[in-house]
């Protein structure tokens, strides 16, 4: 299975929903992580710790996909139209994560717009959602069901054990937080959506 992960706006957890899915692919076969962000964000998590997958750049691709299962790809935000086709043609699925906040829901109506146009087999993960009392993912989860958007059922909310992760340079289910198991549940969550 061929996963992309790709957004118009920076800062919705791009990075971190291909981590994390590359680790929970990782527990059911081998799974490869590709880099494909100018920023190498997912390489610089794996050189602060420990990833229980592999993490390449899209240059060496070609030659190590063959021996994975499963691939995640990591892309730099902001895709052109044709980048965009691109990548939802050469995947399985293209997850596109979104802020629940007016400023990210309008680049995913770009995002989405553009894949319209073009086709091809994709899907809404809303993240950092905040905590209630705050309604912000309700209500953005309603009005992107409203637009007939394709959602995951479930989403990522907002904690500081991601960030904790990410200087680590591991998977949120590794960090000493006790709302850690809450994140790590979130993606697995969505983990199992994405294999049925």
């Amino acid at each position: 299975m061929i996963i992309t992960v790709a957004s118009h706006k920076g800062g919705v957890g791009k990075t971190t929903t291909a981590v994390h899915l590359a680790g929970f692919l990782q527990d059911l076969a081998p799974t490869l992580l590709i880099d494909g962000d100018p920023n190498r964000s997912a390489t610089g998590w794996a050189k602060r710790g420990q990833l229980p997958f592999r993490v390449i750049d899209e240059r060496q691709a070609a030659k190590f996909a063959r021996d994975y299962q499963h691939v995640v790809i990591d892309t730099e935000a902001r895709p052109e139209e044709e980048d965009l086709k691109s990548l939802a043609d050469g995947c399985d699925l293209l997850i596109i994560p979104s802020c629940p906040d007016a400023l990210s829901l309008d680049a995913l109506m770009q995002t989405t717009e553009a894949l319209g146009k073009i086709g091809g087999r994709f899907k809404v993960l809303l993240t950092i959602i905040p905590p209630k009392p705050s309604k912000d993912g309700e209500e953005a989860r309603a009005t992107l069901a409203d637009c007939g958007l394709p959602l995951f059922a479930g989403g990522i909310r907002r904690l500081a054990a991601f960030q904790k992760a990410a200087l680590a340079g591991v998977l949120i289910r590794s960090v000493d937080d006790p709302r850690a198991p809450l994140g790590w549940g979130d993606y697995r969550g969505v983990g199992e959506e994405v294999i049925r």
